[in-house]
């Protein structure tokens, strides 16, 4: 029993830390090498993985779909650590609109055209993005911004992800908190007099059994 609550906890953990890392923002340095819109089909799987479309237009299985290439550079530890090298990275960019996850991003054609505009020089820029880049199911990220930085080595700090943690912290020690004085207060009493009334019962079947014993033993020593 104990394996099996270490396991759902486990499962549960690992399934809202992927959700957290998919739905809040990455910011990559990158250089954006050009921009296109491509006419892509959505399967079953993939489509949880797109947003909605633009707003004004109809949703359906088949649509444009615009992206943003760029020579990204590696990073590791979840991206605080820079690396020398670079490598290739695609992004789209898609309204996300009132609905999840909740960036309320409405301007992916001025959006794209900043892009497209960066491409045309050499300059380093951040895109701040979510999501994921799955190559074999043709999922990619979702780009919400883009600004120019100095050059390669510009260090982001993600102020956001930092202030949400801390919160969540916050929020979560005082949600134990004021569950342990709910249980001191309320909970453990109830199970604590529940037991009582228990053991009370337990004591009065096992004097009723010891009685109704007794005077059968006077039977048997009658005849």
């Amino acid at each position: 029993m104990h394996r099996i609550k270490v396991t759902f906890r486990v499962l549960v953990f690992a399934f809202l830390a992927l959700f957290l890392h998919y739905v809040l923002p990455q910011h990559d340095v990158v250089k954006i090498t050009s921009t296109e819109i491509i006419r892509t089909d959505f399967s079953g799987f993939n489509r949880i993985f797109y947003a909605q479309a633009d707003s004004g237009a109809v949703e359906q299985p088949t649509r444009d779909l615009r992206l943003i290439n760029t020579d990204k550079k590696k990073t590791m530890l979840l991206g605080f650590i820079p690396r020398d090298t670079t490598e290739v990275m695609v992004y789209r960019n898609e309204d996300t609109g009132w609905i999840w996850p909740p960036y309320f991003k409405f301007d992916s054609s001025d959006l794209q055209a900043e892009a497209a505009s960066v491409a045309r020089g050499d300059s380093w820029a951040v895109i701040t993005h979510y999501g994921w880049r799955i190559r074999w199911a043709s999922i990619y990220p979702n780009a919400v911004a883009v600004r120019l930085v100095d050059g390669p080595d510009a260090r982001i700090i993600p102020w956001f992800n930092i202030f949400f943690f801390g919160f969540l912290i916050v929020a979560l020690a005082f949600i134990r908190a004021m569950w342990r004085q709910f249980r001191e207060r309320s909970v453990d009493p109830l199970l604590d007099s529940a037991g009582d009334r228990y053991d009370e019962a337990s004591a009065e079947i096992a004097e009723q059994k010891g009685r109704v014993s007794r005077w059968l033993g006077t039977w048997k020593k009658k005849k």
